[in-house]
């Protein structure tokens, strides 16, 4: 994996309907970067990182990823990067290893079944491989969204609220997996309302920034 990424937020403001939620938000990350985007509820956290992704647009300012705007390299940008929202993004016609084969051939991932076996097998989804994902919970969908973490080999992961509905070993398990995707040199950004137990964590507050907007 190229070690030398840097993703910088330059001037970054960002609206919802009338309201400002945040304004002048410059930060710079880079690889081997994991860090906790922090705020109280209504400031803005999931827009930033919708931002982030290419999936909403700024009020002002840019996202560059290598020092290009990502707006002009949008096929490269989103083969670096894998996003994970609080919807979970699957097929729900598909079972769990369709939904994660499909992924396979679209993304950048590591190829093979025997790859895609030991995704499901983190997850805990051995066993109900091959029931159509509607048919499955939330719970279970979601991991089939987080069971792409094993194949992604994308350099930038970017994930809003990945530990939701996930117990403590399941914690534990995601964070160990961050810490190595970054130190290899990859670089994760997330949310989450849990305390993610690493001592390699970043965190940014962005009521350190200008705000205008209030709780929700």
């Amino acid at each position: 994996m190229q070690r030398n990424h840097q993703l910088y937020l330059e001037q970054l403001a960002c609206q919802r309907g009338d309201q400002i939620l945040f304004t002048d938000l410059t930060l710079h990350w880079q690889s081997g970067d994991f860090v906790q985007i922090e705020g109280h509820n209504g400031i803005g956290k999931t827009s930033l990182l919708r931002i982030i992704a290419g999936l909403a647009q700024p009020l002002h300012g840019e996202v560059r990823w290598n020092n290009l705007n990502i707006c002009k390299q949008r096929e490269d940008y989103q083969q670096d990067l894998l996003y994970l929202g609080h919807q979970a993004g699957i097929k729900p016609e598909l079972t769990p290893w369709e939904n994660l084969h499909f992924y396979q051939q679209i993304g950048a991932c590591r190829q093979g079944n025997e790859m895609l076996w030991q995704a499901l097998e983190k997850v805990g989804l051995l066993g109900r491989e091959d029931i159509a994902a509607a048919q499955l919970s939330a719970g279970q969908q979601k991991r089939i969204a987080l069971a792409r973490l094993w194949l992604s080999e994308a350099p930038l992961w970017v994930l809003d609220e990945p530990f939701n509905a996930i117990d403590r070993n399941g914690v534990a398990i995601l964070t160990a997996l961050f810490e190595r995707h970054s130190a290899e040199g990859g670089m994760v950004i997330l949310t989450s309302h849990q305390e993610v137990p690493s001592e390699k964590l970043r965190k940014e507050r962005l009521e350190k920034y200008k705000f205008l907007g209030n709780d929700e």
